[in-house]
């Protein structure tokens, strides 16, 4: 076991280094940051002595080499935009879009898992067929496209007339732009502490969580599917065990396997896909902060932003692999 966690470990700092040269080289094509920095009056003195200053001078290794050497000692570098350390810039964004992640992660993971557990078993009812021919609209919308017609139908709002009536009620009125009010839980500034807080994050949640939440039901009622056609399903029916011992004690136990690698890859790209969700509700979030970034060619915190992205994705799929040894015996006793 502990073989295992330190091979893990040292595959997932191998994949992080590998990630932080490719951004790296990628930075180089964005364009020079220089040109966003100095005005049009610059001179070629002014150009290279900002690029000393910069270390934008020294060859590609030797940068990417600085940079890594900081970041380990918790020094992002400073951002070319706004003049303040990365670091600082982004503990600011961070708790809005771990916020926003954790909502739509758990409204996906417990809405997927429920709703893929009924359409399971009551594959043949009309509900459940309804429910999977609406699932092809997360499936198939992309997420940009899903936040436009939120905003429209619950932000902006519809009329909608009363039956055998003059009257109608307007099905607006949802914020769409920003965070709203915050306030402090222990410490943390959440939007969770404020009623204008959590009416904000409601459709920004359901945007980001939709796609995965079909995904997950589809592979939950997909497994469970075919775990109910196993032969020792059949042997626990005959023993006379009901169906709800046979359902959730032993079908969806052995469904589980699965399903958390999907949902563990799910939440992790939840965080590196805010991006979108972000900039159609102007969530400020780090999302948000690297289209900017990426305008203002702020390579700093753009750097940033994508190995903060690329450890969370290692750490999840790390902690994937850890839950496997717990929920199947026969992982540990490989």
């Amino acid at each position: 076991m502990l073989s295992f966690i330190l091979r893990r470990i040292f595959q997932s700092v191998l994949v992080l280094l590998v990630v932080g040269l490719v951004a790296f080289a990628m930075f180089r094509f964005v364009g020079d940051p220089i040109d966003t920095m100095l005005g049009q009056e610059r001179t070629l003195e002014d150009i290279d002595r900002l690029r000393e200053q910069l270390g934008l001078n020294k060859p590609f290794f030797i940068q990417y080499w600085d940079f890594l050497v900081r970041a380990v000692q918790g020094d992002l570098g400073i951002s070319y935009r706004q003049g303040r350390p990365v670091a600082e810039i982004i503990a600011e964004r961070l708790p809005a879009t771990l916020e926003l992640a954790l909502v739509s992660g758990a409204l996906a993971l417990f809405f997927g898992i429920v709703l893929g557990i009924f359409t399971a078993i009551r594959r043949d009812g009309i509900t459940a067929n309804l429910v999977m021919s609406i699932s092809l609209i997360g499936v198939s919308l992309p997420t940009f496209l899903i936040g436009v017609l939120l905003i429209y139908g619950f932000g902006v709002g519809i009329d909608i007339r009363i039956p055998f009536t003059d009257m109608t009620f307007n099905t607006g009125g949802m914020p769409t732009f920003g965070r709203g009010d915050t306030g402090e839980i222990f410490g943390w500034t959440t939007g969770f502490a404020t009623w204008d807080g959590i009416q904000s994050i409601i459709l920004p949640a359901i945007t980001l969580g939709l796609y995965q939440m079909t995904l997950i039901m589809r592979l939950v009622r997909a497994e469970m599917l075919e775990v109910l056609r196993a032969d020792y399903i059949r042997f626990a029916r005959a023993r006379g065990l009901g169906d709800r011992a046979i359902n959730f004690r032993h079908a969806l136990k052995n469904t589980m396997v699965p399903v958390i690698t999907v949902t563990g890859l799910q939440l992790g790209s939840i965080i590196a896909f805010a991006i979108i969700t972000e900039t159609v509700f102007q969530w400020p979030g780090v999302g948000l902060l690297f289209i900017n970034a990426i305008q203002f060619v702020d390579i700093p915190v753009m750097a940033a932003y994508l190995m903060l992205i690329s450890v969370m994705f290692v750490a999840i799929n790390l902690i994937v692999d850890l839950l496997y040894v717990f929920i199947d015996p026969r992982l540990r006793v490989s």
